[in-house]
């Protein structure tokens, strides 16, 4: 998986130098903070009205926003099966008065071989529920999210600058035991930076779509899979573009305990389709679900 900020934003070399292998190490990064900071910002039926998972994919975002009363806490973590790479992201979700509307935000920490451990660029997201419900069989709810600078371009961990991004993210349920979901988004990332400090627009899209096996209430098999089209800056004013396929197979459990609260642990082993097995990675899904107030 190639190391990409939070906008999406590939980490640029001199166009003068080939790719060495530390480079390489740093593109695979690329890809794993991608999936695990701009797309999973997902929410998943609460414990107080459903037992089985409804949601809790990896990749591709759900379209159920959470409910009146109930917070969520996300991690994710991945790491490329070739060198010591990492990323780890953090995300909290807060419904506004019911699903309609929700707030949310994710914090990525990144380990860059060579460069070390530190933060990325922040997220800040609202989404808004534009159809359906828990209990409907289609479910849409388009997001918004305000990218900020606060991680260090030089070292790779981001754009360098503000960054907007959106995703419609479609939830359709086929059948009592199979769901899918479908995304398209896009990036916007204005005065992006590389990591010489050139900068440029630029513009980064992404289709996935998942469909989710419920073999059991509380233990469900899933594949997702994602294309990505990254932006980033190789000179002042100019800007290259990779293409990547990522399948990303795997399962995920829940376990309701007292006081409504619902754990879900999940894991996953993410392939690029296009790259060498260097750039797959092991990819590690936690939720915590609770209400902060009384229904």
């Amino acid at each position: 998986m190639r190391k990409k900020s939070v906008s999406g934003e590939r980490l640029a070399v001199s166009g003068k130098q080939a790719r060495s292998a530390n480079d390489r190490v740093i593109a695979a990064t690329v890809r794993t903070f991608l999936c695990l900071v701009v797309l999973p910002l997902t929410a998943y039926r609460s414990p107080l009205t459903a037992v089985q998972i409804q949601d809790n994919s990896f990749l591709v975002e759900e379209a159920y926003n959470q409910e009146s009363g109930v917070v969520q806490h996300i991690s994710t973590f991945a790491r490329p099966s070739g060198g010591d790479a990492w990323a780890y992201s953090f995300t909290q979700e807060w419904p506004l008065g019911g699903i309609s509307h929700q707030l949310s935000y994710t914090i990525p920490v990144e380990n860059i071989e060579g460069f070390g451990t530190g933060i990325g660029d922040v997220a800040l997201n609202y989404r808004h529920q534009l159809l359906g419900n828990p209990e409907a069989a289609t479910v849409f709810a388009p997001r918004l999210s305000l990218l900020l600078p606060t991680g260090d371009h030089e070292e790779g961990r981001g754009a360098g600058a503000l960054g907007l991004q959106t995703n419609l993210p479609l939830s359709l349920v086929l059948a009592p035991y199979l769901v899918t979901h479908w995304n398209a988004g896009a990036t916007l990332t204005p005065s992006a930076r590389s990591p010489l400090g050139e900068e440029a627009t630029t513009a980064s899209f992404n289709l996935g779509a998942s469909a989710i096996w419920l073999l059991h209430p509380s233990f469900n098999l899933m594949v997702e899979a994602l294309w990505l089209s990254t932006a980033s800056v190789v000179s002042a004013g100019r800007t290259g573009r990779d293409e990547s396929v990522l399948l990303n197979p795997g399962f995920r459990g829940a376990f309701n305990l007292a006081n409504d609260l619902q754990i879900v642990p999940g894991v996953a082993y993410t392939f690029d389709l296009g790259s060498g097995p260097d750039e797959d990675a092991l990819f590690v899904y936690l939720s915590f679900e609770h209400p902060f107030k009384r229904q």
